[in-house]
Order: structure tokens, then sequence, then C-alpha cells
């Protein structure tokens, strides 16, 4: 695997690293072993998928607080998304800072999302699909989220949001919680 820090500390973009013959290709999509060599967190507690019917659907932005906080390594299997990270970490460097960067089928890309990272992406295309492995079980109550048109945040998506779920949609700006 080939890892690309990203300028938000401890965020990573995930490349294969390809051996390829006449037949195709073979490449480790992970690795324990190599996720430690990068100072990284290889649990996985849950592996995920989520389909996403049409272009323009945004799920998330959501991360969790400890003790619950979890670590995300996701790959879109089908179509593209915009996936999108905030560092949440509040003695960070890089603290409300975004990140934004295409996973598709089609470039193979992986994000390796630390601990208190709000994680949120825009499909690009009908029938985007991502699979996903979390580092800690879902725990409602720990559960936060970002609105996507923050003001705040000032993300930039580069598309139009079409499908949105309630929740999501609903979060607080930042700062108005309660």
């Amino acid at each position: 695997m080939l890892f690309t820090p990203t300028p938000l500390q401890g965020a990573y973009v995930v490349d294969l690293k390809q051996i390829a013959d006449d037949r195709g290709f073979f490449a480790r999509a992970f690795c324990a072993e190599e996720f430690k060599a990068q100072g990284l967190k290889p649990v996985i507690a849950q592996a995920n998928m989520s389909f996403n019917h049409r272009k323009g659907t945004l799920r998330g932005l959501h991360y969790q607080l400890p003790p619950a906080a979890e670590t995300k390594f996701l790959r879109c299997i089908s179509g593209a998304i915009w996936d999108v990270i905030v560092d949440m970490r509040p003695d960070s460097d890089t603290y409300l800072q975004h990140f934004g960067v295409e996973l598709s089928a089609a470039n193979r890309r992986a994000l390796y999302v630390p601990e208190m990272f709000a994680h949120g992406y825009l499909t690009l295309s009908d029938g985007a699909e991502v699979f996903y492995s979390v580092g800690e079980f879902y725990t409602p109550g720990a559960e936060r989220g970002l609105r996507y048109d923050d003001p705040a945040l000032g993300i930039s998506w580069p598309g139009s949001v079409e499908v949105i779920s309630q929740k999501d949609s609903e979060w607080p700006l930042w700062g108005t919680e309660t």
C-alpha cells in the first residue's frame, strides 16, 4: 500500500501498490502491519457498506466522541464519491480544517480517517457504493455531526446536494449546539 499524508495530521490517502501481469493485478487492500508501520490504528470493529441510488446524495458529516471515537478506512467500490473529513480535535493545529478527495472504483483510492475526524461524502455518480471499516462500534449516544453547508467550515462540494437524510440536514451550525 502507498500512504500519502493529507494536510490534516494523521489522515492518509491510500493507493494500491499493484503487482500486474497479463491477468490483471494483485494488490493488498489492508494490512495491519503496514498500518502500524505508518503509526495508524489498524483495529477493525465493524465493516459497513453504503449504497446510494442517485448522484448528489450526501451522507455525513459524522463522528463519535470518546470513548467511542472511531477510525475509518473507506474505499468507493462502484461509481465515485467526493469524500470530506474535518479535524475535530481541539488540540490540533488543523482543528476545524477540512480535506476532500475523490474516491472511485476507477482510481481505487482509499482514505484513512483518524479518531475525532468528522466524515462525509457526496456521490458523484448514480449507484455509488462505499465499503468501509471502523475501529469502534457504532454508539448512538456518542454520535455527533456537522452540517455539510456550515459557513464556519467553508466546504466547497463539487456538485449540488440532491438527497440528504433529515438527520444530516438538521445538525446544528458549528458553535450553536446545545
